[in-house]
């Protein structure tokens, strides 16, 4: 036990005594031992207490009538359980004040111990938020080396692990190899990994304080955030009296919040009242007889002390001697209780003479056990059979300012005690930040963080908190740093080029305000000008024989579907509608296969009127308009049942589609049926192939006005459009296959227009004189 730890047995046994109505027949004594941290020790002391007499003989009670009703305990884990061992045997009262760290829960090995402060940890999620908050998912785990220091290491990364944070290295304070503990500290503060989770109780402290004096760490040049269980107040001071860590290093941990005000004064100042107050309250100097390596050395209270002022009296009940004083309190309490039950019964059953005047051990474990556990950090009694003992705990940072004086300064707490969650929070601007750090939070992670717009992609064989950045796909976001995954926008959205934000998708569709829309309307009203120009120049010259020699009923029919191809575009352009839906294709269908068929008819016609010069051949009762109108009006039915039927079972909608093109919402036509959709573009191809080759093989018949060369270039022109347009079109997306079809049908259209019409309005205007029925006749003779 650390010297001024048994200032507050004074205190507390001194204001115990001298209460008349509390305890009146009994006189509370104490004794006071140091076990150094050492098991052998820790034995010697529980026997000499056990020992009536002289000798260490336990259960020789001759000449000592003092009688020992419960023993306080402050000591670690692995003490602790030492010491229940042996008190066990004689069903003696074990009270701890100290943090209990990693206590198993064998009853049947704890039977007789009693807590009165929680478990040393706060809880484990605490300090997983705490590194979450900063976070710091790269750190490493020291603790010491014995059983509790392993299964603070195996709990700890279990539960950080599950938290995505990384344990990157574990080391373990040795307690006897001076070598291996510089070189512990060595390694320790060269990983890269910035920050340090601490299990350490007072031996563990001590040893840590020795080895960082050793290896100068208040010179060093790699800082690190030390982020400690929950420790006594007392022990950090002692730390940052002899080792500065301030301006290299940060060191946070836990103090238990209680109903008591912590006072954060000057350590020196504290020491000196301490020793002055030691000096009047003892015959001897307890600091210089109790730090001996015997125990059995004995400083005794000294009969006549006045008791310190009370600013003194504050300073030296710290945090931690303030534990020890409200559980001596709380012991005294259930003894007096125990003795108050117990002089009730001896009245009533008349037993005063047969029983002792003491109370036995034993008989004060009913009401330890089944009545209350007094928890120091709550300041009140509570029941907690078989739960630790709730707790609240401050997140200090421990400051050494410049005039050498420590400070610990709250910058947060845990709360727990009124909740099953743990909620934490931290006052980031209270924290001093080492210079090291550049006054910020350093960076303690594996791997830089992934920005919005990425998401994390895990390493094979490297822990969770080592991974890429894989920027997230189209479509696809990922707003917070270190995304597991990126989340899909909805339909209607697309992400933005940082991939960080979903935006509203772009209404694309063919109109009239883009210059490829403005071209193609350009051409359709320029084409159709055109065609008016030429079917005025043959009206005009209806009766001039180069008009009448082409047939010029079909040639009237021809330019009328011409025209109407033309206009067809712009049922193309422009938002689609139910109505512009259901006619675009259909209407463009049937008047390609209106134009088509007149040319199959001139081409027709051309063959018969050859044929029908030849002597004795019947084929001039074909040459009539009534063959030449059945040519057009059959094959032109054909595609109109096609459309009909088209229109009957699966019409073209409207329809918008969300997913073909990123970032664009393309408003169109579904064609309903794509079978009957390529029917008629089919049945139209037929008809331009049949035409082609019809008038392939009669453009060299002998006549002044064979229309067969024109039209088989004409054919040509076409079939080469639409042969192109299919691969071309299926290769588009979006408004861009409109556009395709719309200028397929306006360059096919120009070529029928140009090929047919060009070389005869040609004629008709600019040479008359060969537009007369003598060239017509000499030509036809002359068979050229």
């Amino acid at each position: 036990m650390i010297f001024w730890d048994i200032l507050p047995f004074l205190f507390a046994v001194r204001e115990i005594n001298e209460n008349p109505k509390f305890l009146p027949n009994i006189t509370l004594g104490y004794n006071v031992y140091e076990n150094y941290f050492n098991p052998r020790m820790t034995s010697e002391a529980l026997v000499d207490m056990l020992s009536m007499g002289q000798q260490h003989i336990p259960n020789y009670g001759c000449g000592r009538k003092n009688r020992m009703l419960a023993v306080l305990e402050g000591a670690n884990s692995e003490i602790s359980t030492q010491i229940s061992t042996m008190l066990d045997i004689y069903k003696i009262p074990q009270v701890s004040y100290g943090f209990i760290t990693q206590i198993p829960r064998n009853k049947d090995r704890l039977t007789f111990f009693y807590q009165t402060a929680p478990k040393q940890e706060p809880p484990f999620l605490g300090i997983i938020k705490l590194l979450l908050h900063f976070r710091w998912t790269w750190i490493n785990v020291l603790a010491p080396e014995n059983d509790s220091g392993e299964r603070f290491i195996s709990s700890f990364s279990s539960v950080a692990a599950s938290n995505g944070i990384c344990v990157a290295f574990t080391y373990r304070i040795p307690m006897i190899n001076v070598y291996r503990k510089i070189n512990m500290l060595f390694l320790l503060l060269n990983t890269k990994a910035n920050v340090v989770i601490c299990q350490l109780d007072s031996q563990a402290m001590t040893t840590l304080l020795v080895v960082t004096q050793q290896v100068k760490i208040h010179s060093g040049t790699v800082g690190k955030v030390w982020i400690t269980t929950a420790l006594q107040d007392l022990s950090v001071r002692l730390l940052f009296k002899f080792a500065d860590l301030q301006h290299t290093h940060l060191y946070l941990t836990f103090l238990i919040q209680t109903n008591k005000a912590i006072r954060y004064d000057n350590f020196d100042e504290l020491l000196f009242d301490i020793k002055q107050f030691e000096q009047k309250a003892f015959r001897c100097l307890f600091s210089k007889h109790g730090m001996s390596v015997k125990i059995w050395k004995r400083c005794l209270e000294g009969k006549n002390w006045d008791n310190p002022d009370q600013a003194v009296t504050e300073r030296i009940l710290s945090q931690d001697n303030y534990s020890i004083y409200k559980a001596i309190q709380a012991v005294a309490q259930t003894l007096h209780a125990a003795d108050l039950f117990r002089s009730n019964w001896r009245r009533k059953k008349r037993l005063d003479r047969l029983a002792p005047p003491w109370v036995p051990p034993w008989q004060l474990h009913p009401f330890l056990r089944l009545f209350w556990h007094y928890n120091v950090s709550m300041n009140r009694d509570e029941f907690h059979e078989n739960q630790d003992l709730a707790a609240d705990f401050h997140i200090v940072n421990w400051v050494r300012w410049p005039n050498k004086s420590t400070a610990g300064v709250d910058v947060g707490r845990i709360e727990r005690w009124d909740s099953s969650e743990v909620k934490i929070a931290i006052d980031d601007s209270a924290i001093v930040w080492p210079t090291w750090f550049n006054q910020t939070a350093p960076f303690s992670r594996c791997t830089k963080s992934c920005r919005p717009g990425q998401a994390k992609l895990t390493k094979e064989g490297e822990p969770v908190c080592c991974y890429d950045c894989t920027p997230c796909a189209e479509g696809a976001i990922s707003t917070q740093e270190d995304s597991d995954n990126c989340n899909k926008c909805p339909d209607d959205q697309y992400s933005n080029q940082d991939r960080d934000q979903c935006v509203d998708k772009v209404i694309s569709f063919l109109s009239y305000e883009q210059p490829l829309e403005i071209s193609l309307t350009f051409l359709a009203l320029f084409s159709s000008l055109n065609t008016l120009l030429v079917l005025g120049i043959f009206v005009k010259y209806r009766e001039t024989p180069i008009v009448k020699a082409n047939n010029r009923d079909l040639t009237y029919v021809l330019l009328g579907s011409l025209l109407f191809c033309f206009l067809s575009p712009f049922l193309f352009i422009g938002r689609p509608q139910r109505v512009t839906c259901l006619l675009r294709q259909t209407a463009f269908s049937v008047i390609f296969s209106v134009a088509i068929s007149s040319l199959l008819a001139k081409t027709v016609m051309v063959v018969v009127a050859f044929m029908a010069t030849k002597p004795g051949n019947t084929m001039r009762k074909w040459l009539g308009k009534i063959w030449a109108n059945s040519i057009v009006l059959s094959c032109s039915s054909v595609q109109l049942g096609i459309c009909i039927v088209w229109l009957g079972i699966s019409p073209p909608f409207p329809d918008s589609d969300l997913h073909s093109q990123p970032g664009l919402i393309i408003l169109q036509c579904n064609e309903g049926s794509v079978v009957m959709f390529y029917s008629a573009l089919g049945y139209m191809g037929f008809l331009a192939a049949t035409c082609f080759t019809l008038a392939f093989l009669a453009r060299k018949l002998p006549g002044a006005f064979n229309e067969a060369k024109l039209i088989t270039f004409s054919m040509l022109v076409f079939c080469s459009v639409w042969v192109s347009f299919v691969p071309t079109y299926l290769s588009t997306k979006g408004k861009y296959m409109v556009a395709v079809q719309v200028f397929s049908i306006l360059s096919s259209s120009l070529g029928l227009l140009i090929c047919i019409f060009v070389p005869k309005c040609y004629i008709i205007v600019f040479k008359p004189e060969l537009n007369t029925k003598e060239l017509l006749m000499l030509k036809t003779k002359d068979g050229t």
